[in-house]
């Protein structure tokens, strides 16, 4: 199981590595084709036929890759489950720090720089969690829910290979997170920042698992969601406009992700 289960997140993170590359020539045309059109609203669709077309492509990405990683992923032991979740969740705290300081929140931006600290020091880099017994606990920000704070709309709804739904205004915002996420810095962009550097791949492998994890917690969720829905894609899109809604309003609905929708 554990061979397989190797085998199969080696093959996605190749995957990932090459749809990556692709994802941001489309993201490119898509926000060009976006900023020259006339003001549009989240409910509006930017290319509705090939969205449900990239929609199709990664359920089918889901069905063969993604789910079975997931599946396998659930069977492993608990401390192993909760390590990697606590290790993906610290990074992602990067992210979120300068995205308090831009909107003002800095008593937040102070919660989450010493929930990293101590997470990566006493949490044996991130693998614990003790800053949230300390009540410590850093919401997740990023550059879309930023941009989203001081008033600037979504834009139109589209989707992307393996990312999934997206608007104009999130993907502008994923673009510029790899400027602002200090781990992208030195990973994705393979730059030296406080002596640490990294590469390409150790970013990739970072989102790949944060995805699997992702997936894995909200199985039950996702098949609930395929079982009870007449038009899927419609579904998803509904649920990621009122999740996107419900962080950039910090609300409390949105702390755990997709994880707190009713099955």
């Amino acid at each position: 199981m554990f061979d397989f289960l190797c085998r199969k997140i080696i093959n996605f993170l190749y995957t990932a590595n090459y749809l990556m590359n692709v994802i941001k020539k489309i993201t490119s045309i898509i926000l060009v084709s976006t900023l020259i059109s006339s003001s549009v609203s989240a409910t509006d669709e930017c290319f509705e036929g090939t969205s449900r077309a990239i929609f199709k492509f990664n359920m089918g990405f889901d069905n063969v890759i993604l789910e079975p990683i997931a599946k396998g992923y659930n069977k492993l032991p608990e401390p192993i489950k909760n390590g990697t979740s606590n290790f993906t969740s610290n990074i992602a705290t990067l992210l979120s720090i300068p995205n308090h300081v831009f909107q003002g929140n800095l008593r937040e931006a102070g919660d989450a720089t010493a929930s990293f600290l101590i997470n990566s020091t006493i949490g044996i880099i991130g693998l614990a969690n003790p800053a949230e017994k300390l009540g410590l606990k850093s919401q997740k920000e990023d550059v879309g829910q930023t941009l989203g704070a001081y008033g600037f709309g979504p834009g139109c709804y589209f989707v992307l290979p393996i990312l999934g739904p997206t608007t104009a205004r999130d993907s502008l915002g994923m673009i510029a997170d790899s400027f602002v996420d200090p781990f992208a810095h030195i990973t994705w962009r393979e730059n030296e920042l406080f002596g640490v550097s990294g590469q390409k791949l150790d970013y990739i492998a970072v989102k790949g698992t944060t995805a699997v994890d992702f997936r894995a917690d909200n199985e039950v969720n996702f098949e609930s969601i395929e079982k009870n829905s007449i038009d899927l894609y419609a579904s998803f899109k509904s649920l990621y406009l009122q999740d996107r809604e419900n962080k950039i309003k910090n609300s409390s609905e949105s702390n755990d992700d997709w994880g707190n929708l009713d099955n």
